[in-house]
């Protein structure tokens, strides 16, 4: 059904309705910002309860975002320190796994040595070449893999590569010198595999 025609009374009504329903709207919102700019030139917070929750939050937002990005930079130094020591795992395992072969393989190398040392006159010289041939071969093998001979004749006695198993006393050498070596030492990438059984001299009387 279609609305009767408003006359020109009823259109006066309405607008002074509106009118009426306008000027308390606009004069709350004229006399808040004559509040706020009264406030700011006085240098006082307005007193405002939204606003101050509002400004609550966002430093409760602040705060947050703060903590978050200081768990995020220790998550990522902590995933850092991990895979650092994962790495360093992997270089170690990797350079030292050769370590209980090589200790299977020095007895090998002790026995060409001694074979080698104990050849007489008799022994041929094919037979003492092939021999040392084969020692020089096994050493080579052992030093392109990291392997280090310790042989420490003449130097001071070192317990941390040393093994003393006896002292004599020698005047014509400072005490604690390695003077004879009954079994040579090794080192595996600067570790030791075995150390250098040695004789160590000692002071006289």
């Amino acid at each position: 059904m279609a609305k009767d025609p408003q006359t020109p009374l009823d259109e006066e009504l309405m607008r002074q309705e509106r009118e009426a329903e306008a000027q308390p709207v606009e004069g709350e919102v004229e006399s808040a910002a004559e509040a706020v700019e009264q406030a700011e030139s006085q240098g006082e917070p307005s007193d405002n309860p939204e606003a101050e929750v509002l400004a609550a939050r966002v430093e409760e937002l602040e705060q947050g975002l703060a903590e978050a990005k200081d768990q995020a930079l220790r998550a990522a130094a902590e995933a850092q320190n991990v895979r650092r020591r994962a790495e360093q795992e992997a270089e170690k395992a990797r350079k030292f796994a050769l370590e209980k072969f090589v200790k299977e393989l020095l007895p090998v190398v002790d026995s060409l040595e001694k074979a080698l040392e104990a050849m007489g006159e008799e022994a041929s010289e094919a037979h003492r070449e092939g021999v040392a041939m084969t020692l020089k071969m096994q050493r080579d093998v052992l030093t392109k893999f990291g392997v280090e001979m310790v042989e420490p004749a003449g130097e001071p006695f070192d317990p941390q590569v040393h093994e003393a198993m006896a002292m004599v006393p020698n005047p014509e050498l400072e005490p604690n010198t390695v003077m004879d070596v009954m079994q040579k030492g090794y080192l595996l990438n600067g570790r030791l595999v075995r150390p250098a059984m040695v004789v160590v001299s000692q002071s006289v009387g």
